[in-house]
């Protein structure tokens, strides 16, 4: 593997670079040691200025016909492929998954600005109620500044769900990227900004505690959106609170997966079912973290989930013999070895699986085995949380009522899939199930349909993102009654 300069990011403020007086050091966690770079670390003061940038730039954004901020995003847009490369080497050093995911991570990115900006003709739409008694015109605003707060895992796609709606809704955006990962963020959101009129777009990177409360109390910010876990959201909105500021929150999920007795489990079907669990390390919202089988095919599934787990390498992300990097930090290895000892405590069996990659040490670094955890009670810790690690407790069931109630169950709702030959029992059965987004014969956000809206039911989040909903979110609705002649 070939060695890496250290990686400088500062903060862009009102069309540009501003520098800071402290740093944020971002280490490898494939290692635990080695400095990926350093990410500038804003004072609350300078915080308060991005948002008293974006503040002021907003009236003449606002100003810009939808088509016009269209074009405008979209020629910032080029610059991306160009640096695509380093960014998603950089992104897979701070981060630890393997590099094709982190090249995805960006062309997601800029597959969602394109999905946004075709939505140009619809942000003045506008309907009328007929007369009498008034003759109503209903037509949406945007909301003035906008805070998105990301996450580590897939940063420049959790971005994209909402940014380029925000911009073409005629908001101005702050970025605050993840502390433990704001490398490859800033890069993409720089490239981004530089194109766009000053104070449009902007970024900042700092810790939590010290810009976090300009980011989210400041009177002139409008909305915050939250991507992270259920803990995170309820901060976000107690603060959120003090100033009447409104929030979307994308938080945790617990996502089941339910394999009916004619679900086809093929070689294709079992890879599906793999990268719904396994891809990131297990390390996104939307994975399986439940998987309900029936009976009949229990042993089936075990089996050919097994063979799959069977040759994965871990290693460090941009090897190419790799197939697995660490997890993103200690403490969430720590946690999935917390779940897997009370599992095992409980009953069930745990079987790990893999093999170091070549001259990798797994006692450095963030590394967990993947493993399966076989009917563990209901109960236990390792179905009831959420993992976000590589392991998926493999429950039986007889009965289609009953594993609908065991699945809908639980304090999340964000996601959930059947697997199934027939289609429409697939579709009824989703409608059973209380979760925001239900894939057929699949479970992962490749399978995903951005053109619809994504969030969560329950603990799992408030808000939409993406679609037409995604857009309305950043708008105000404005009604105006004329009276009947």
């Amino acid at each position: 593997m070939k060695s890496f300069a250290e990686i400088k990011t500062d903060l862009f403020v009102d069309g540009e670079v501003r520098t800071a007086d402290d740093v944020l050091t971002v280490i490898d966690p494939a290692d635990g040691e080695s400095v990926v770079g350093h990410a500038a670390a804003a004072s609350a003061e300078q915080a308060t200025e991005v948002v008293a940038a974006a503040h002021r730039a907003f009236p003449e954004w606002a100003a810009l016909s939808p088509q016009k901020r269209a074009e405008l995003i979209t020629e910032a847009l080029p610059s991306l492929e160009a640096d695509r490369t380093a960014t998603a080497e950089i992104l897979t050093r701070e981060n630890g998954k393997i590099l094709p995911e982190s090249i995805a991570d960006s062309f997601v990115f800029a597959h969602r600005f394109k999905l946004a900006t075709d939505l140009a003709d619809e942000v003045e739409a506008a309907r009328e109620l007929p007369a009498p008694p008034y003759r109503t015109r209903i037509a949406y605003r945007p909301l003035g500044v906008v805070t998105i707060i990301v996450p580590f895992n897939w940063p420049l796609a959790i971005l994209a769900a909402a940014l380029p709606y925000a911009l073409l809704a005629g908001n101005t955006v702050v970025v605050k990227p993840p502390p433990t990962a704001p490398l490859a963020t800033v890069r993409t959101v720089q490239l981004v900004a530089q194109s766009l009129p000053p104070g449009v777009l902007n970024v900042v990177t700092g810790t939590d505690a010290e810009i976090g409360p300009a980011l989210i109390q400041d009177d002139r910010v409008k909305k915050v959106c939250f991507t992270g876990s259920p803990g995170g959201g309820k901060k976000i909105m107690s603060m959120a609170a003090e100033s009447l500021t409104r929030v979307a929150l994308e938080l945790g999920g617990n996502d089941p997966a339910i394999v009916l007795p004619d679900a086809e489990l093929d070689d294709d079907a079992m890879r599906r079912l793999y990268s719904g669990i396994f891809d990131s390390t297990g390390q996104i919202c939307m994975a399986v973290k439940r998987l309900y089988v029936h009976r009949s095919r229990y042993d089936e599934v075990v089996e050919g989930l097994s063979e799959l787990l069977a040759a994965t390498r871990l290693g460090h992300g941009l090897r190419e013999d790799v197939t697995m990097g660490p997890l993103h930090s200690a403490r969430q290895k720590e946690y999935v070895q917390e779940l897997l000892a009370d599992a095992t405590k409980a009953g069930a069996r745990v079987e790990e699986f893999g093999q170091p990659a070549p001259d990798t040490d797994l006692s450095r670094g963030n590394f967990l085995r993947p493993s399966l955890v076989l009917d563990p009670p209901e109960n236990s810790r390792v179905v009831q949380e959420e993992q976000f690690g590589p392991t998926v407790p493999i429950l039986p069931f007889d009965s289609e009522d009953d594993v609908v109630a065991r699945a809908n169950d639980n304090w999340a709702g964000l996601a959930s899939s059947v697997w199934t030959r027939d289609l429409d029992h697939a579709a009824a059965l989703a409608g059973r199930l209380h979760a925001g987004y239900t894939f057929i014969n699949a479970h992962s956000a490749a399978n995903l349909d951005e053109r619809a809206p994504f969030g969560g039911f329950n603990h799992s989040g408030m808000g939409r993102e993406m679609g037409l909903e995604g857009l309305r979110e950043f708008m105000d609705t404005h009604a105006v009654g004329i009276p009947a002649e």
